[in-house]
């Protein structure tokens, strides 16, 4: 019996830094995995990229069609600066990021988007990484910063910007179970 690909939700909306989605989901394909995006809205969402707007993804599923995160292997939270703002001022949305994080799945996020862990109040005691205009938010969230290409830390995994995504990439198909060794790995 084959066994079905391990699934990863990619929750973001207008505004996130497009490498920062683009690059993670298709390394993640690469690897084997499914990706799900879950948004806001129906439709298309539109990333950010040089300062300007970017290419547009389709939504696969908005987060109040997502009833619940068991059908998931991994969230993974792309930054930008807008994205994970607005993410952060939805309920819904916390809420699955509280989700992932009780059931123990890696949650992975990048450059603005620890954020969103900040909000979900979930990374007390916990070492973490991000771009660095948000690292006081998230030392007052209780975090303890650190300034590295990947932080991980039980079951979450940060970045701080593009750069990192090949590390940030990697650690996330490692925590999933996968070796990524001899892969190349989309970078910015």
């Amino acid at each position: 019996m084959t066994q079905s690909p391990k699934r990863v939700m990619i929750l973001a909306t207008n505004g996130f830094e497009q490498s920062e989605l683009m690059d993670p989901k298709a390394n993640l394909e690469d690897a084997g995995f499914e990706t799900t995006i879950v948004s806001l809205e129906n439709g298309e969402i539109t990333g950010w990229k040089d300062k300007d707007w970017g290419d547009s993804v389709k939504v696969d599923k908005t987060v109040d069609e997502v009833s619940d995160c068991s059908g998931f292997d991994a969230l993974l939270l792309p930054g930008g600066q807008m994205n994970p703002d607005i993410l952060r001022m939805n309920e819904r949305a916390i809420a699955i990021v509280r989700e992932f994080n009780m059931a123990d799945k890696p949650i992975a996020a990048i450059c603005h988007a620890p954020w969103l862990l900040a909000e979900a109040d979930i990374i007390k005691g916990k070492t973490v990484t991000a771009w660095p205009s948000i690292r006081t938010d998230l030392k007052n969230a209780g975090a303890n910063v650190v300034d590295q290409e990947a932080a991980v830390d039980g079951n979450l995994i940060t970045s701080r910007n593009p750069d990192d995504i090949p590390a940030f990439s990697k650690a996330l198909i490692n925590m999933l179970g996968e070796s990524v060794e001899s892969r190349e790995l989309e970078d910015a």
